[in-house]
């Protein structure tokens, strides 16, 4: 079973003049809610001790590379492999996806002598859902507005729970 989690960071709080209801997509990925992020499936763990992770950023990165690597028609039943990059852009890491068959090996830069993370390619796509809808549960009761902001609705509409 695939655990995603994260924790925000106190060393880099929101700017306190943020208008969550307005923010645009761009703020809302890049420049609010950092933190660090983990991804374990049994005893492994791919985490970030950063502390300047965007948190939504991530989850909304993860939905869409779960999408991405599902693109060729021939799904879990493709021998090709289909890869990935999540890039964390305040530095030259990432996290590496490989998809062969029904199976999506994880590798991050920063452990390079470490086995990938393999993972169903349902379970990951069902828990970065899952994942997604609940830091945005959290991050809504913790910000006034941010419920009411047009991308956040976007965002739930695109990705709805599995």
């Amino acid at each position: 079973m695939i655990d995603l989690g994260y924790a925000l960071s106190r060393r880099f709080p929101d700017p306190p003049q943020t208008d969550y209801r307005t923010a645009d997509v761009y703020t809302l990925r890049h420049d609010l809610f950092c933190g660090d992020v983990y991804l374990a499936e049994g005893d492994r763990e791919l985490s970030t001790a950063w502390g300047w992770v965007p948190v939504l950023d991530f989850a909304w990165a993860l939905c869409d590379i779960t999408e991405q690597l599902d693109r060729d028609p021939m799904g879990s039943r493709a021998a090709r492999p289909q890869r990935a990059e999540l890039d964390f852009t305040q530095s030259t890491e990432r996290l590496r996806f490989e998809r062969r068959f029904g199976w999506v090996d994880i590798t991050a830069d920063w452990l390079e002598d470490e086995p990938p993370l393999s993972v169903r390619h349902s379970d990951l796509r069902r828990e970065a859902r899952d994942f997604l809808h609940d830091v945005l549960a959290d991050l809504v009761d913790m910000h006034d507005g941010l419920a009411d902001n047009p991308a956040v609705w976007n965002l739930r509409a695109r990705f709805p729970r599995v």
